[in-house]
């Protein structure tokens, strides 16, 4: 089966730690204001979405009683829709309203284009 959206260890790392913190998150990818394209981490429900966003999937960490859902704007998602996107965390602050922002590291995406068999997978194809 093929997903829209993982995580690296390290991601994991910082949401199982930002949880303590925060309770359930999620995250919204906007690819708008404050910090660019990068994926932008909530307690869970406090970012309102609708009509205008998907549910790309939800992150199932270890040690994470809840998954972590993973949202993206509608507009945004027609130019990833052929994407893989993996959630990864890097060193240096954020200029969005993200939870991770006060640690001194920021969520970003990496991505590659998905493979045929996963295109297919999808209904991409």
């Amino acid at each position: 089966m093929a997903e829209r959206v993982s995580y690296t260890e390290e991601a994991a790392e910082l949401l199982r730690r930002l949880t303590e913190l925060h309770g359930p998150l999620m995250f919204h990818q906007s690819g708008g204001c404050c910090d660019g394209s990068s994926p932008m981490c909530y307690p869970d429900g406090e970012f309102r979405t609708g009509a205008a966003d998907i549910h790309l999937g939800d992150l199932a960490v270890d040690g994470l009683a809840e998954p972590v859902s993973f949202w993206m704007s509608r507009n945004q998602y027609e130019y990833w829709k052929h994407t893989h996107l993996t959630v990864d965390v890097v060193k240096g602050r954020g200029s969005g309203f993200s939870v991770e922002a006060p640690e001194g590291v920021r969520f970003l995406i990496r991505s590659r284009l998905f493979t045929d068999q996963e295109s297919a997978t999808l209904g991409l194809l």
